[in-house]
């Protein structure tokens, strides 16, 4: 049985703002200050509420409103610590903050997964895919000494040969292969990508603007700030709401349906 899709999807409210205090924030162009992991954001409230969630782009915090964590946060926080929060039991913080991280890498998995098994063209491998699916959830529902012996890189590893044939199957007989190319800033306006092999791309800023991305394979690669305003992902694997959130794409713009629309476009 695949996971239910909304446990893959961030609910703040069942969460006590773990990204807000265990990630580390480095002045940039998408955090306006320095903050070491462990400590709370200043913006942070009493509730554990975003005191500028409505105004993240516009105070310089345009990470923050990129960033997703699958799900992780309120996994940690109901299951994992069951229900305890790091400001009532300051004992669990270290390891509550260590463990989302883990967590997070494991909930891309299944997002990763979860996608792969729900495709037709993938038959072949569904019976894996359900025991790859069975395993790395099992692994998210443990203790938190169980979570933080968990080794992501490994399962990872066990995982990818499954999204390499999906990705496969996916494009077909496209031998587009742009894994890992550097694409930054590059004109593609308009361009027929069907089918490419774009994982983990550098498409930083590039003009994607009226592109046809059908069935590609997008695991991995970087969209920030990318201009895809009526580009078409329809059919393409393995695109994340982080992806799409960094993007600028606008009401043209075609998404798979497990995604939002970002309220920036």
């Amino acid at each position: 049985m695949t996971p239910d899709p909304r446990t893959l999807t961030a609910d703040c409210s069942r969460c006590f703002a773990l990204c807000c205090v265990a990630l580390t924030f480095a002045r940039s162009t998408d955090f306006a200050i320095d903050k070491p992991a462990g400590d709370p954001c200043p913006n942070l409230q009493p509730d554990f509420g975003c005191g500028i969630h409505d105004r993240l782009r516009t105070k310089g915090f345009p990470g923050c409103a990129v960033y997703d964590c699958f799900g992780a946060g309120q996994q940690v926080s109901q299951v994992t610590f069951a229900g305890r929060d790091w400001r009532s039991a300051p004992e669990i913080r270290k390891r509550m903050f260590a463990a989302l991280p883990v967590m997070r890498q494991l909930h891309e998995l299944l997002w990763y997964l979860t996608e792969a098994r729900s495709l037709a063209v993938t038959r072949e491998i569904h019976a894996d895919l359900d025991t790859a699916l069975a395993e790395v959830e099992q692994l998210t529902t443990g203790d938190a000494d169980a979570v933080l012996t968990v080794d992501p890189d490994l399962q990872r590893a066990r995982v990818n040969p499954l999204l390499v044939r999906t990705s496969e199957l996916v494009r077909g007989s496209n031998k587009k292969d742009r894994r890992g190319a550097d694409l930054i800033g590059a004109k593609l306006a308009g361009a027929d990508l069907r089918g490419a092999n774009l994982r983990g791309a550098y498409l930083i800023a590039a003009n994607l603007r009226g592109a046809d991305l059908r069935q590609t394979d997008l695991i991995g690669a970087d969209l920030r700030d990318a201009d895809v305003r009526g580009a078409d992902f329809t059919g393409s694997v393995f695109l994340t709401q982080s992806q799409v959130n960094a993007a600028r794409g606008d009401v043209a713009t075609r998404l798979p349906p497990r995604l939002a629309r970002p309220a920036h476009w």
